[in-house]
């Protein structure tokens, strides 16, 4: 095993670790601990915004053409991972703490932040790299996305163009059987007749 993924039992006084290291080594600790807790990972769709995950919690989404790594100063680093923590740190604190999705999306991006720069990594060179790979509204990339995505993200930003083609893409590709594309697609519809109806009383 390589000796930073050891754990070091010694106190942290007696190692003399200078307190970056320390903070680093902690987060890095932490972070895998929220990825071992991940139920299922999913690759095989289209993810508005690079990540996502289901309305249960269970399945954390990452856009199917998203790399798996970034090449980094000679190092391959997993990308995946961060993303995980910030949809896992957003997930839990929009279902557990009921906070608005904007409150629990900038915790979830500090969180990420942390995380990137305790992996020796620059915060605008990892978000460049992201920024090359998203989809947004009106993205014909999106043509598989899962039925099962909690909209709550993209409701929560009124962003009823991009549900819509959410609805559409749902309309064209398959739907997992337990769901049914009808069930799907009248959930879809239900969510942008609110969304909109909402627009109209503000």
């Amino acid at each position: 095993m390589p000796w930073h993924f050891c754990h070091m039992e010694a106190p942290h006084k007696k190692l003399r670790l200078p307190e970056w290291y320390v903070s680093s080594l902690m987060m890095d600790r932490a972070l895998d601990a929220v990825v071992r807790r991940v139920k299922n990972l999913d690759r095989k769709h289209d993810i508005p915004y690079l990540a996502g995950y289901s309305r249960d919690g269970k399945t954390i989404y990452i856009d199917r053409h998203m790399p798996p790594s970034l090449r980094y100063r000679g190092r391959d680093i997993d990308t995946d991972r961060f993303l995980i923590l910030h949809e896992e740190v957003e997930k839990t604190l929009i279902d557990q703490l009921d906070l608005h999705y904007l409150h629990a999306h900038q915790i979830a991006t500090r969180a990420e932040q942390a995380a990137v720069r305790a992996a020796g990594i620059e915060w605008r060179d990892y978000d460049r790299f992201m920024q090359k790979h998203v989809k947004t509204i009106g993205d014909e990339r999106l043509t598989k996305v899962p039925a099962d995505l909690d909209e709550k993200p993209y409701r929560d930003e009124h962003d009823t163009d991009l549900l819509g083609r959410m609805n559409a893409a749902i309309d064209k590709n398959q739907v997992p059987k337990q769901i049914g594309k009808a069930r799907a697609r009248q959930a879809a519809d239900r969510l942008k007749d609110h969304i909109e109806h909402r627009r109209a009383k503000h």
